[in-house]
């Protein structure tokens, strides 16, 4: 008998999200949404290293104290398991910035894909994304330079959070597990919900 392929809570409300949002109907329909999504994510990463680069947001000009600026983009194109993804790499004008999230001559992202999937998967906390930049970043990675991409990509979490669902649902699956909490003197159990829901148009 076949080994069912077995799958955390967490990545399968990500996928039901995903498939719920972007409606794919066969293969192809899935590697473009897996490609729009880790393209998006990835083209912050950047902008939030340059940045940090330049120590000062794009229009931010009342805190600029550098003689380097912005200089455009340069197209690239690089290879994950959902196929070729175009991303747009920042330039400044004195040509010394360095991207780390994809380096100069790195056309492969194999290596962050999992990583930029699974904060997507775990409910895109700060905290989370945090420690799976760092993870990407090791010790090269400044507080700044995570408090830079952890903004920058937060919003398209929360907006992926805060997508709108189905009025119906064939199945809906709810469980809890429960955590002790301290908040105030005395410790408490709060519960962790956990909602599944299947639509009515998922094979």
């Amino acid at each position: 008998m076949a080994r069912q392929r077995k799958l955390t809570p967490e990545r399968k409300a990500l996928i039901q999200s995903l498939l719920s949002h972007y409606k794919p109907e066969d293969a192809q329909d899935v590697q473009a949404m897996l490609r729009d999504l880790l393209g998006d994510t990835i083209q912050q990463m950047l902008e939030a290293e340059m940045d940090d680069h330049l120590g000062y947001s794009k229009y931010d000009y009342k805190n600029k104290h550098t003689d380097d600026s912005r200089n455009g983009y340069s197209p690239k194109t690089v290879t994950s398991s959902a196929g070729d993804i175009p991303i747009d790499v920042p330039r400044d004008r004195k040509g010394d910035f360095e991207p780390q999230s994809v380096k100069k001559n790195q056309t492969d992202i194999s290596n962050i894909e999992d990583q930029v999937l699974s904060m997507y998967a775990k409910g895109m906390t700060t905290r989370d994304i945090s420690a799976h930049l760092q993870s990407i970043y090791g010790v090269d990675a400044s507080a700044e330079m995570i408090s830079r991409m952890t903004d920058r990509i937060l919003p398209i979490a929360k907006e992926w959070q805060n997508r709108p669902l189905a009025k119906k649902y064939a199945v809906v699956f709810m469980d809890a597990v429960h955590f002790n909490v301290r908040q105030t003197a005395e410790p408490s159990r709060k519960p962790f919900m956990l909602l599944l829901g299947q639509d009515w148009t998922a094979s």
